[in-house]
């Protein structure tokens, strides 16, 4: 038997072997500076420094099949960076959740910039960016003034100019998505959520290209298709990467192929900290909503860090007042978990369920029978939300998932340790829960500058 063909591709600034498995050859590529193995593409990324190429055709011989050079299709949106005087510092909230901070050489700003988490420093623009909040841009300015410098503070305006999608009145001889695509999603247990999001956008992908047919379709249409959604349809990055996989899935889950990387520059998302209420706040929320039902659904979502799809999901067996309990049947993911039910929830829940008497889910919509249970919407709970902000003086962007945020944020404030708020939140990696310890001040009034402790 012939050995495999090693095959290596290049792509901008990186190059993309693949090759079996054989020890040489894998410390070989090693001693590749940068070097890292791909484990969803299943391929080695190599940085196609000058030489790196050469290294690699000396090192395979005629193993190494024909070098393929593709054409990269760049979605990086163009940027141009403003200029302000040496005394200036222009800091812009972004429509992304951040904070870009434009300023001439200033070390020490610098250093403050580092201290945030998740700060970035784009090279190309030449401005820093971090995560927006009030305590950060506070601390910001605060260093700023005291630097003697100008504080410039503007906001991005919101985009306008989103092209929408082709919808099945657009065209003629519209393209539905097909029925296997649907029943692989289902069969591989995909959420409800995850099809209604993957279905329209695998559809839209086939209508962009309605000359072809479905089994001509591949890598180039991903990348062509790609390209439109950013500098036509000018979508955010979330939903190019979802448009991306939604294809992807067609291609490896439905028809079977292999696992492959498509050669597309997908927009690294910038992270952003969640919005989150003080405990004030809460409480101004809860006051302002006076409906029975309504405020047993805010506080159970609060009082549980329930995200929205698992509020309605509740049934009224999930309720254990005995262990002080609320069981999430197959939350994010489809896991089981356990999470709090607090006593003031419990007493509520009571007084809620003796005054409507609901027959299987926890809150159950209009026209739910006791044959034919239906639970409440989801955009019914947006708009009891929405009804009680308006009553108060809360002025921050506030959705439902922010009660699940605050909830974690408040867990942390009072000495409740990450280990078990990730438990409670069902999060499966302890890197997502760790982002409320960027949120809390919790701790920052006992922690003493080095400076206080020396003899001076």
């Amino acid at each position: 038997m012939e050995p495999k063909p090693i095959l290596a591709e290049v792509i901008g600034k990186k190059i993309i072997l693949k090759m079996p498995k054989n020890d040489e050859d894998v410390k070989f590529v090693l001693t590749l500076r940068y070097s890292k193995w791909n484990r969803d593409g299943y391929f080695w990324e190599i940085p196609h420094y000058p030489g790196n190429l050469e290294r690699i055709q000396m090192h395979f011989g005629e193993r190494l099949s024909p070098v393929i050079r593709h054409e990269v299709v760049s979605t990086d949106p163009i940027e141009q960076s403003r200029k302000v005087d040496k005394n200036q510092v222009l800091v812009i909230k972004t429509r992304a959740g951040r904070l870009r901070l434009i300023f001439g050489y200033n070390p020490t700003l610098t250093k403050t910039i580092k201290s945030i988490p998740y700060y970035q420093w784009d090279l190309k623009n030449k401005w820093w960016t971090i995560p927006y909040s009030e305590q950060f841009l506070e601390e910001v300015k605060g260093k700023i003034g005291e630097l003697g410098l100008t504080f410039i503070f503007e906001e991005e305006e919101k985009k306008t100019d989103v092209v929408a999608k082709v919808s099945p009145y657009d065209i003629p001889n519209y393209r539905k998505c097909p029925e296997e695509y649907i029943h692989k999603l289902e069969e591989r247990r995909y959420s409800q959520s995850t099809i209604r999001a993957y279905v329209p956008l695998f559809e839209e992908f086939l209508n962009h290209f309605p000359e072809v047919e479905l089994k001509e379709l591949g890598e180039k249409e991903i990348m062509e298709f790609s390209h439109y959604l950013v500098t036509i349809r000018k979508v955010s990055s979330s939903h190019q990467n979802q448009a991306i996989n939604a294809a992807k899935f067609f291609f490896e889950k439905v028809k079977g192929g292999e696992r492959k990387y498509y050669h597309v520059d997908r927009p690294i998302r910038e992270k952003a900290l969640p919005e989150v209420c003080s405990e004030e706040e809460i409480v101004a929320i809860f006051k302002a909503t006076e409906n029975l039902k309504h405020k047993a659904i805010l506080m159970t979502i609060y009082s549980a860090g329930l995200r929205l799809g698992e509020l309605i999901s509740l049934k009224i067996k999930d309720i254990d007042s005995k262990r002080m309990q609320i069981r999430v049947e197959q939350g994010k993911g489809n896991k089981d978990r356990y999470t709090l039910l607090a006593q003031k929830t419990l007493e509520i829940l009571r007084l809620y369920i003796k005054q409507d008497r609901p027959h299987h889910f926890l809150f159950e919509g209009q026209g739910s029978k006791i044959e034919s249970p239906l639970p409440y919407s989801k955009r019914s709970v947006q708009n009891i939300l929405r009804d009680a902000l308006e009553k108060t003086k809360i002025k921050k962007k506030v959705t439902v998932h922010t009660l699940r945020h605050s909830f974690a944020t408040h867990l942390l404030e009072h000495g409740t340790d990450l280990r078990y708020i990730q438990d409670l939140l069902g999060h499966e990696s302890p890197k997502t829960t760790q982002v409320y310890t960027h949120i809390t001040t919790r701790g920052f009034d006992q922690i003493k500058s080095p400076l206080d402790g020396l003899d001076m």
